[in-house]
C-alpha cells in the first residue's frame, strides 16, 4: 500500500509541473525517485545492487522462492522491498537498485557513502553481454518516459547493436564506469559480497545458500535446491508467458509475446554478446574491457573464458 501512494504522490506532482521545460520536468522526477530510494536504503534490511540486465529478475524468483518455502508463502508473491514481510516478520526487506536514481537526491555522485553501514549483495556480469541484453530492452520493453528519464537513445532513434553497445552514456563504457565506481569505494564497504553472474550460473545452488547465509536467512539444501529449480530458464521462460507472477505488475512479462528479444527472460547465456558481431567488432568492444577494475575478475579475452576461470 505505500507503494502504491508514494506512486501517487510521483504522479500528481508530475502532473502539476507538466508545463515546465522537460529537462526541469525530468530532474523533479529524479530528485522525487531518489528521495523514494533513500527512504527504501535506510529502512531496508539488506540492499541488492546490480546494474540492468544482470541476472537481477533471475536472482529475485531465487529469493523470492526460497523465502515462500521457508516462511509458508504463496508462490505468485514475487519479493519486492518488504511486501513479504509485511506476510512474515522473518522476512527482510531487501531493497533492490540499479543506482539510477538515489544520487540525484542525496548528490553522492562520486562515492557509495549513501550505502555506508549497509550489508551489500553487489551483483555483476561481463559488461559486454550486459550491454547487449540491454539494447533489447531498450528495443523492446523500455518506455519512452523511461528512456528520457535515464538518458537513453530517444524511443524513435534507429541505432545499431554495436552503436549501442559502445555507447558512452549507456553502453558498456558506462556500464564499465558503473562497476568502478563500487571498485573504488570498496574499502569502505564492509559488509559486502560480490556475486558474478557468471559463476551464479555454474552453481547456483552454491552461490544462493551463500547470499541466504550472508543476509541471514540461511535456508536447507532441499529449499535451496527447490527454488534454484523453480528460476530454472526454461521454467521461467513458462512463467512469463503465464504471468505467474500477476501481483508483480509487468516486471516479468513480456512486451509482445511473438517476439522472444521482448521477453524478460531472453538467453541467459554467459559470452552471447559474441553472437552479434564480427571479429572487428568483437576486438573493439573487448577493448572497453582494459578499463574495467580486475577487482571483479573479468578477462579481456571473452566472457566465456572469464566464466571458467572464476
Amino acid at each position: 500500500m505505500r507503494s502504491l501512494f508514494n506512486n501517487l504522490i510521483l504522479y500528481t506532482v508530475m502532473l502539476l509541473v507538466f508545463f515546465l521545460p522537460e529537462r526541469k520536468r525530468i530532474a523533479i522526477e529524479r530528485w522525487l525517485r531518489g528521495y523514494e530510494e533513500d527512504r527504501k536504503l535506510k529502512k531496508a534490511d539488506w540492499v541488492l545492487a546490480s546494474w540492468g540486465k544482470s541476472g537481477r529478475t533471475w536472482l529475485r524468483v531465487m529469493l523470492s522462492r526460497a523465502y515462500q518455502l521457508k516462511f509458508g508463502i504463496a508462490s505468485h508473491h514475487l519479493l519486492d522491498f518488504d511486501n513479504l514481510k509485511e506476510m512474515n516478520p522473518g522476512i527482510p526487506s531487501v531493497f533492490f537498485t540499479h543506482g539510477n536514481y538515489l544520487k540525484d537526491y542525496t548528490g553522492h555522485r562520486d562515492t557509495k557513502v549513501d550505502f555506508y553501514g549497509k550489508k551489500i549483495v553487489l551483483l555483476i556480469r561481463d559488461p559486454r553481454d550486459v550491454a547487449v541484453s540491454q539494447f533489447f530492452q531498450w528495443k523492446f520493453r523500455m518506455k519512452p518516459g523511461k528512456k528520457k528519464l535515464n538518458n537513453y537513445p530517444a524511443h524513435e532513434e534507429d541505432i545499431s547493436l554495436f552503436d549501442f553497445v559502445m555507447n558512452p552514456d549507456v553502453g558498456a563504457p558506462h556500464i564499465v564506469e558503473y562497476f568502478n565506481g563500487w571498485a573504488r569505494d570498496m574499502d569502505n564497504l564492509e559488509d559486502l559480497i560480490l556475486v558474478r553472474y557468471e559463476d551464479m550460473r555454474a552453481e547456483p545452488e552454491k552461490v544462493l545458500a551463500e547470499i541466504l547465509a550472508f543476509t541471514g536467512t540461511p535456508c536447507t539444501e532441499e529449499e535451496v535446491r527447490e527454488a534454484v529449480e523453480f528460476a530454472a530458464y526454461d521454467n521461467m521462460k513458462k512463467l512469463e508467458t503465464k504471468k505467474a507472477f500477476w501481483f508483480s505488475g509487468k516486471r516479468v512479462v513480456p512486451g509482445d509475446r511473438n517476439n522472444p528479444d521482448s521477453y524478460k527472460v531472453r538467453r541467459a547465456k554467459v559470452g552471447g554478446y559474441r553472437d552479434y558481431f564480427d571479429d572487428r567488432e568483437v576486438a573493439e568492444i573487448d577493448a572497453v574491457m582494459d578499463r574495467l577494475s580486475p577487482l571483479f575478475g573479468y578477462a579481456k579475452q571473452g566472457a566465456q573464458d572469464t566464466a571458467a576461470n572464476g
